[in-house]
């Protein structure tokens, strides 16, 4: 987006900077690959293609289907999209500030476009805050909704924010999961965690060298490693405040 709300403003990028990244990807020679490709690695059932990439996008902003779509299809870009449904379905409701965002029923024209869908929760909370029940909630009903809209299994969940825990992880695998991707601000590699895959979040402030750095293995830490105090502390805290004032938007 060009001017995108001010909660969403820092995640964003331009349309022009968008093309850019994109030219970079197509540039460095890697293979793109959708999330079902990192799963068969990990779980060993096929290797992955030479120097491979992921694209994700999360959420379901009203520009996914249409102008991103396009964009990626122009280059031959698989990517994977992980879609909260709470805020495109008929009726839902999440903790997702204003925004404008895609409709449920477009998600089948995301998969024809190259792209596989997977599961961001319902509300978009912060996962490793809720009650066992509510947490089975955000798990269980959003790869229901998705698969009742698509007509097949759901496999693979991003955890809002990447907001996770070792419980999050286990109850993420007994919903049906066969990965989840967190965040971590690491580049992923062979031995990393089938339900805390290591994303990069690209911000508005990531030049194209930024991402060429990262398309060439360097500029970021490589997965997996443990949680640090910093991390751990952040979560009791959030914990806490979840306690006093319920669930909140994970962002």
């Amino acid at each position: 987006m060009d001017d995108p709300p001010d909660w969403i403003a820092e995640f964003t990028v331009s349309p022009k900077q968008f093309a850019a990244h994109l030219d970079a990807v197509v540039r460095s020679g890697r293979t793109p690959v959708t999330i079902s490709a990192i799963a068969d690695q990990l779980a060993g059932r096929a290797p992955l293609p030479p120097r491979p990439v992921l694209l994700t996008f999360d959420d379901g902003f009203a520009d996914l289907p249409g102008p991103t779509a396009e964009a990626l299809a122009e280059r031959g870009l698989p990517a994977t999209a992980y879609l909260t449904t709470g805020a495109i379905a008929p009726g839902g409701r999440s903790l997702l500030p204003p925004a404008a965002m895609m409709t449920l029923d477009r998600a089948a024209e995301l998969e024809r476009s190259g792209m596989e869908i997977g599961s961001h929760t319902v509300t978009h909370a912060q996962l490793d805050t809720l009650s066992a029940k509510a947490l089975a909630y955000e798990l269980r009903t959003s790869k229901a909704v998705l698969e009742d809209a698509l007509g097949h299994e759901i496999r693979h969940l991003a955890y809002p924010h990447g907001y996770n825990s070792p419980r999050v992880r286990a109850m993420s695998a007994r919903a049906g999961y066969e990965t989840a991707t967190a965040v971590r601000h690491a580049l992923s590699s062979d031995r990393d965690e089938r339900y805390r895959i290591a994303r990069l979040i690209v911000r508005r402030t990531h030049t194209v060298a930024d991402i060429e750095g990262w398309l060439a293995g360097a500029g970021a830490r490589v997965a997996p490693y443990r949680d640090g105090p910093k991390t751990i502390a952040w979560r009791w805290y959030r914990r806490a405040r979840a306690v006093v004032h319920g669930p909140e938007f994970a962002g």
